[in-house]
């Protein structure tokens, strides 16, 4: 093919005495199948499996903890030891594919064993005190200890099938605490002022490690190549750090943060506020300095931007997670000219906070992950063929109409507006949400390539449900915006939150936003980027993250960056021409105001939909109808749904 797009990515790589398909990585990311509990040894597998067949280059797990005693962060955390038998199963799934499985190998020095409060069960290269907890200085001989940990962890992932290691050097790690200029202050050859005494730690690992496995097998690394962020170390010392590891390493990994710090947790991920490629100027500059390949990682996703960092030579390798989560076919659909079939990660967090929280990751556009062991046995075509009729074009009505194609079955969709996407068309125009309609429109893309009928300006009501005879019905029919009963919220000044994000020319230089959930946060940072100044009241005692408080986490750096206050326990009682009165505290107080917004919620919109339960032997709903959620919710019960048609 002499016009392929993007040679410079597909361009495979030699690393040690390993070669790798293209420059496309699957950066380390746990998954709460690599556990000890057999029941897991499918999932594990299936989920980094799936990157793999999507075609990414190299898959690499999460932190695997090389020692059982002092490196994991918590007690409860299993070691790369204790879960050799789903680990074997994972890296010979991926290899099974043609990528290389790589271990991610750590250790949590300073902030291991979190959940333990004695002393004596965390060590560092100097003696500190972490919440109340004396942290011991590693003495030499406990230095050379774990050194050797790190190469038993390396042997045990060759023998147990990984083609690569890769040494988390970053995020605050043990390697990176060495390597601090701001934590270790050591006398001896392990610390101080000196780059060479700080960096010794991480080049012994590595050195220990290539005794072990051999001049073959390639060992990454990976580092924080600046902590961006206030009173953290910055480039320059990532590029010293980075030039004393050249020639060491086969691949030099810059990723950016500490995970200690709150803040800077969603520029280590990026958040949806931040650019394209947030942390790329930080490999391209250590770039400059190393002759060892770099690899980047950080808000990456782009098929353009991919191909401009390889060919420009801003990096060697380009590494994702969330990416690759959203779709892992990224790669195969880049290679053969369906780029604009992928399916774009928002960087709206839900993986994250999914995975922290009930220990299972979820993806809010692409239903498969963590149903992949689902997927699996209903990979085949519907048994029987059926006539589906979805009632509404919002998230999940276009996911359960384009699941329900994609299963062999006959499927009309009615939307009564004039375009599908629901309540989300709102937010269209909003900069941080770019990604949310190059999803919608990729769905309408994938609707009308799969076969299924768009009925536009058209409720699906009883008599037309029964005039097409069908077999099913889905109603996803949706909610409608709550609208409080406060004196005066009919006024001329009071917009309803989707009014304001469709026509913010209508609000006036100063709004008040009632309602902190995500929906009246972000409108306010929306609103504070067209010029707008924001508060937000809220009655409750606590902001409503909707499940997901890693991007509250990030919500909340925008909100402090640009001045918006939110006052909590402010129960809006009065809207008037020139503001808001409400009861703040247990006292009156006034807020002016040109605009008053309110955003406190939504309403199952059920009445419509259940109507439509008798004209079908099947009925179903499911969204914001049944119980109003978010679209990780939507799109989980719209491709379930979908999957279970067919089977009678």
């Amino acid at each position: 093919m002499n016009d392929f797009k993007y040679r410079h990515v597909f361009e495979p790589i030699r690393l040690a005495g390993m070669i790798f398909r293209n420059r496309i990585f699957a950066s380390p990311i746990g998954h709460s199948t690599s556990a000890t509990d057999s029941m897991e040894l499918l999932g594990g597998a299936l989920y980094y499996g799936r990157k793999a067949m999507g075609g990414a280059a190299s898959v690499s797990t999460g932190e695997l903890a090389v020692d059982a005693k002092y490196g994991r962060g918590f007690t409860s955390r299993p070691t790369i030891y204790e879960m050799q038998t789903p680990l074997a199963r994972m890296a010979t799934t991926v290899s099974r594919y043609g990528a290389v499985p790589t271990a991610e190998l750590f250790h949590a020095g300073m902030y291991a064993n979190r959940d333990v409060k004695e002393r004596g069960v965390a060590f560092g290269p100097v003696q500190c005190e972490i919440s109340g907890r004396i942290v011991d200085e590693m003495t030499e001989e406990l230095i050379e200890y774990t050194i050797g940990k790190y190469a038993e962890a390396a042997a045990t992932a060759k023998k147990i099938g990984f083609g690569m290691v890769l040494i988390h050097a970053g995020h605050g790690w043990l390697p990176q605490q060495f390597m601090s200029p701001l934590i270790n202050t050591r006398n001896d050859k392990w610390g101080g002022p000196d780059i060479e005494n700080r960096a010794r730690f991480t080049i012994a690992v590595c050195d220990a490690i290539r005794k072990v496995v051999g001049p073959a097998m390639p060992i990454e690394v990976r580092i924080s190549g600046s902590e961006r962020y206030a009173g953290g170390y910055g480039i320059e010392d990532g590029i010293a750090f980075s030039r004393q590891l050249d020639g060491h390493y086969d691949l030099i990994h810059v990723s950016a943060g500490n995970h200690e710090v709150d803040e800077v947790f969603t520029v280590t991920h990026p958040r949806m506020f931040l650019g394209e490629g947030y942390n790329v100027c930080l490999a391209q500059e250590i770039k400059k300095h190393v002759k060892t390949p770099v690899a980047t990682v950080g808000a990456l996703g782009e098929p353009d931007m991919l191909e401009d960092i390889i060919a420009t030579g801003k990096a060697d390798i380009v590494e994702m997670a969330r990416s690759l989560i959203a779709d892992p076919d990224l790669p195969l659909k880049m290679r053969t000219g369906k780029e604009d079939d992928i399916t774009h990660c928002m960087r709206c967090m839900s993986c994250f906070s999914a995975a922290v929280t009930s220990g299972i990751e979820y993806c809010a556009l692409n239903p498969e992950i963590g149903h992949l062991g689902d997927m699996r046995f209903a990979a085949a075509k519907a048994v029987r063929k059926k006539k589906v009729l979805v009632a509404g074009g919002g998230v999940g009505g276009m996911q359960a109409a384009l699941s329900c194609a994609q299963h062999g079955h006959s499927v009309i969709l009615f939307e009564e507006k004039s375009e599908l996407g629901g309540t989300l068309n709102c937010e269209r125009e909003v900069p941080f949400k770019k990604k949310l309609d190059q999803y919608i429109e990729t769905q309408k893309r994938r609707l009308a390539s799969a076969g299924v009928e768009m009925m536009l300006n058209t409720a699906l009501t009883p008599e037309i449900a029964l005039s097409h005879s069908p077999d099913v019905i889905i109603a996803a029919t949706g909610s409608v915006p709550i609208k409080p009963d406060i004196p005066g919220i009919g006024g001329a000044n009071v917009l309803e939150a989707q009014q304001a994000y469709r026509n913010p020319e209508k609000t006036g230089s100063a709004v008040i936003i009632i309602g902190a959930g995500l929906a009246g946060l972000e409108l306010g940072v929306y609103l504070s980027m067209l010029g707008r100044h924001v508060s937000i009241v809220e009655m409750d005692d606590k902001v409503n993250d909707g499940g997901n408080f890693l991007h509250m986490q990030g919500l909340w750096v925008e909100l402090k960056s640009r001045g918006i206050e939110v006052f909590l326990n402010t129960k809006a009682q009065e809207i008037t021409e020139d503001g808001l009165h409400c009861l703040s505290e247990g006292a009156q107080r006034f807020f002016p105001a040109d605009t008053i917004v309110y955003a406190v919620g939504q309403a199952p919109n059920r009445e419509g939909a259940l109507t439509l339960n008798y004209c079908a032997a099947e009925f179903y709903m499911l969204g914001d109808c049944v119980a109003p959620g978010d679209i990780t919710a939507a799109t989980g019960s719209a491709y379930d749904t979908a999957l279970n048609i067919g089977r009678l």
